[in-house]
């Protein structure tokens, strides 16, 4: 399943208090400041923030793992990719129930500032994590 002659990338998807992702794969999406990007085996070198969101990761075993993460960066060299947010959680990880509650919370709290529309967009990106997984 690996391509460009068997490479593959060795991913690690960490938060501030674990690890909570480590594997081989053969592609991960991740949203950055510039939109969504996908790495591929052999990818040119890349150093980019990454915005609350899904990280996908197509292990070399053909599965799919899903996360949400919030803001962070994303590092790609040697067909290594890092992805450091303050906080990631694997899709199965995550109640959809209480995250839909989080968005509804967070949605109804009137605030229209910063930390108001953070919290909103990290609701979002729980319950796609979430629903991608069902």
């Amino acid at each position: 399943m690996a391509d460009a002659g068997g490479a593959v990338l060795q991913v690690e998807l960490v938060a501030a208090d674990r690890l909570v992702w480590s594997g081989q794969a053969t592609m991960v999406i991740a949203r950055t400041t510039e939109g969504d990007v996908g790495i591929l085996p052999n990818h040119a070198p890349l150093l980019s923030s990454i915005i609350e969101g899904v990280v996908d990761v197509q292990t070399v075993e053909g599965e799919t793992w899903v996360a949400a993460v919030d803001a962070g960066f994303l590092s790609v060299a040697d067909n290594r990719v890092s992805i450091l947010s303050e906080r990631a959680e694997m899709s199965h990880e995550i109640d959809l129930e209480k995250a839909r509650q989080d968005l509804e919370r967070a949605r109804s709290s009137g605030e229209d500032d910063d930390a108001a529309q953070e919290a909103v967009r990290r609701a979002e990106a729980r319950i796609r994590a979430a629903e991608r997984a069902s």
